[in-house]
């Protein structure tokens, strides 16, 4: 077996290579992502995930490479709310379609560095505090509540889009996709350094729901930030590859929302009975099926009504 710090640095190496990969070969410079090649890196990130989880079954056996999944894909597809809004800062702030994937990797950058404070303190506490748990499952249930009801989460972004500007000496225009730019010899930051800021806040707070979730499924350090940035480093591809179709993806919240209270639920009765991780992944990805295809029959069934009215 591996000792413990040269999985770090095999995790490490890998992720610093296909970022290197992601923008130095795939994304350089500022231009228009294609779905295809979206699609391409997509499936890239996944299979390096998935390969990941491979080297954790050799190294730390059935149960950790387990959790390590069930993990990934909570994180996954509670990440892919925050794919809506990416779409709405991007709306706001104007930013050009050929800007975007600069903004989301210094995004996604930034939340390499915080999920990881993040999950220290999580586990810290629930290694500390065994009542954290019910802390947790209940701040779970309620992001569940709160995810289903959310009706002007668009408005809630423009907000705190509004006051980054005001507290900012803001150029009104871009000037190419530099961070900050020069007006009369003043120093001024551009509309993409805002828009950095505040997908670097969404994160923040997205991370308050996510890390919960993920410390339910396992309290290894290790298996809980692999697979959270395995989950989240790919985000900005997948973006490009579904943002033509996230809008129609309308019970996506219903599908969150049970898998946040579920969660939730199992983090509440953690002391009294032990739901496996295998029951857990299974349930994950049946509800991750059932919201896809009823968007889907939703989307095509509006379609047909449409022609026909047409």
């Amino acid at each position: 077996m591996i000792e413990s710090t040269v999985m770090w640095a095999i995790f490490f190496a890998v992720v610093i290579v296909m970022l290197a990969i992601d923008l130095g070969v795939f994304n350089r410079g500022s231009k228009h992502i294609s779905v295809k090649k979206a699609l391409i890196m997509s499936a890239v990130w996944i299979a390096v995930a998935l390969v990941f989880g491979l080297f954790i079954l050799f190294e730390m056996g059935t149960a950790s490479a387990t959790e390590y999944y069930t993990a990934y894909v909570v994180e996954k597809m509670l990440s892919v709310d925050n794919l809506f809004v990416f779409i709405i800062i991007f709306g706001y702030f104007c930013i050009p379609d050929e800007y975007q994937h600069k903004a989301l990797f210094y995004g996604i950058i930034g939340a390499v560095a915080f999920r990881a404070l993040f999950i220290v303190a999580g586990v810290e506490l629930l290694d500390r505090f065994d009542w954290m748990m019910y802390i947790f499952g209940a701040i779970l249930i309620y992001t569940a509540f709160k995810t289903v009801m959310q009706r002007k989460e668009k408005e809630k972004e423009n907000k705190l889009a509004a006051r980054m500007n005001k507290r900012f000496n803001v150029h009104p225009h871009f000037d190419g996709d530099k961070l900050f730019t020069v007006q009369n010899g003043i120093r001024m930051v551009t509309p993409m350094f805002i828009c950095i800021i505040v997908i670097e806040l969404s994160d923040i707070m997205f991370a308050f729901d996510s890390i919960p979730a993920v410390l339910s499924i396992t309290t290894d350090t290790f298996i809980v930030y692999t697979s959270n940035i395995f989950a989240i480093i790919g985000l900005r591809s997948l973006f490009f590859a579904l943002k033509g179709s996230l809008e129609h993806m309308e019970y996506l919240k219903y599908g969150l929302g049970a898998i946040l209270a579920f969660i939730g639920v199992k983090m509440l009765i953690s002391q009294y009975y032990h739901v496996d991780v295998a029951y857990s992944l299974a349930f994950i990805l049946s509800v991750l099926a059932v919201t896809v295809v009823l968007s889907i029959h939703t989307r095509k069934k509006k379609a047909r009504a449409g022609s026909g009215s047409a």
